[in-house]
């Protein structure tokens, strides 16, 4: 079953491989379960596009907070805040995501230490649950050589269409 708006199968494989941030082999094959899209669809249990506010601490033992907006919108992450940008990918199954997240820093400060604030773009791994307003989410960062555990929680601010 295909979702109204979605690309045909050549052109969404040639626009992965155009995107670096696109979806992944392995997101593709968790989506793609036997009955995962097409029962979703039917039964309504897919994440609303939104614009959302994003609010991360760090686990692990680690402190540290942050705070911006994500958009999320037909499989596609937008976001950002005074320091980073974020881009990527996520899927939808039931109702939980998964995805993956390519951050990067815009604008360098001497006063502020963004939580993946690297020079070099930081991946991030994310899952979730949602609901019509709001959504759960925790993650991996790998931040140079360490791994940042964080999880984040998510308020819909507006849905987008």
């Amino acid at each position: 079953m295909t979702r109204a708006g979605a690309k045909p199968p050549d052109q969404a494989r040639s626009d992965r491989r155009l995107h670096p941030s696109a979806l992944t082999l392995c997101a593709l094959l968790w989506h793609n379960n036997e009955g995962s899209a097409g029962t979703d669809v039917l039964i309504g249990r897919i994440m609303k596009n939104g614009l959302y506010s994003i609010h991360v601490s760090l686990r692990d033992g680690r402190v540290g907070k942050g705070s911006g907006v994500v958009l999320f919108r037909d499989g596609r992450i937008l976001g950002g805040d005074a320091y980073l940008f974020y881009t990527g990918s996520y899927t939808v199954k039931g109702n939980t995501f998964k995805g993956e997240v390519l951050v990067q820093r815009h604008t360098s400060s001497a006063d502020a230490n963004p939580l993946f604030g690297e020079p070099s773009p930081v991946g991030i791994g994310v899952s979730g649950t949602f609901t019509d307003t709001a959504a759960e989410m925790s993650g991996t960062a790998l931040v140079g050589k360490a791994s940042q555990i964080f999880a984040a929680t998510l308020r819909k601010l507006t849905e987008t269409n």
